[in-house]
């Protein structure tokens, strides 16, 4: 049986994955409510995570900070204590994070796979998120299968944190592409320019960038702001690759900005507010709005 522990919003839409293809999957969340989209997929809820552990072989994770990913592991009701022989993490937990839970986990007996995900709420309904692996290559054979349910794979590492680095640098750019692309786009709106013909010609041109052919289609253009990405997550995801880029010596002098950009966004917006929202900060600022 495989067991899936955190069913959120990308964790609701990536388990039902799993049963859909066949597989006898049982899922746990805190909130209630939250495995509706699993039991209709033909999945089962559990009572608790050790009831996960010790009920399933493969347990993936999908949760929202590193310290839930460590307690859910390793915690007094942890999965390490029901004895699964793999756990994968589909989070973005951080490199140190994973390193040291793997290590633990390790040395209890259970295999990690380090495997953040990558393309929001709509790919993991439509089985096209990315997702950067990172495992000793014995494991590779077995957890390759369940993960290509997710989307495209690649194997970035054998080391528990290398698909993390990946995650992080992943995410930087989205970010700092997304500050960019509202600044260029509210600048042509002040200067007369249709912000939908600007996009189309962006995604024609070398500007072109995950913002212009999917977050501004989707979520600035039509006002929605529902891309499916929290501030405050995206947020913690810039702070963690900060914070390894200063560990590693390298200077991120633009993602500092992005960094202070999403700031400004969550103290205006909530840490729940879609990180989208971020362009409303630029508009305020240039006095246009981008419609």
């Amino acid at each position: 049986m495989i067991g899936f522990v955190g069913l959120g919003s990308m964790g609701s839409a990536m388990a039902p994955r799993l049963a859909a293809a066949g597989n006898a999957v049982m899922g746990f969340d805190r909130a209630q409510g939250a495995g509706a989209s699993l039991i209709e997929a033909g999945g089962r809820m559990a009572q608790s995570v050790r009831e996960v552990g010790e009920s399933c072989d493969v347990v993936f994770l999908s949760l929202p900070m590193p310290e839930v990913m460590r307690e859910v592991a390793l915690g007094a009701e942890g999965l390490v204590h029901g004895r699964p022989r793999m756990i994968v993490d589909l989070s973005t937990s951080g490199p140190q994070a994973s390193a040291d839970v793997a290590t633990r986990l390790e040395e209890a007996g259970i295999a990690f796979v380090d495997a953040p995900v990558s393309g929001g709420r709509a790919g993991a309904l439509a089985g096209r998120l990315s997702l950067m692996a990172a495992c000793k290559a014995e494991y590779w054979g077995e957890i390759e299968p369940l993960l290509l349910t997710f989307g495209r794979v690649f194997r970035v590492g054998d080391a528990a944190g290398q698909g993390q680095m990946m995650k992080l640098v992943n995410n930087m750019l989205s970010a700092a592409a997304l500050v960019v692309t509202s600044e260029g786009v509210a600048l042509g709106v002040k200067a007369g320019l249709n912000p939908k013909t600007m996009i189309d010609v962006l995604n024609a041109s070398s500007g072109a960038n995950s913002a212009t052919a999917d977050k501004f289609p989707r979520a600035v253009l039509p006002r929605t702001f529902d891309f499916g990405f929290a501030t405050g997550l995206a947020l913690k995801d810039v702070r963690m690759c900060l914070n390894e880029a200063q560990a590693n010596d390298v200077p991120m002098l633009i993602g500092s900005v992005v960094r202070d950009m999403l700031t400004i966004t969550q103290a205006r917006h909530g840490p729940q507010s879609d990180f989208t929202h971020l362009s409303q900060i630029v508009e305020q600022w240039a006095g246009v709005e981008i419609a």
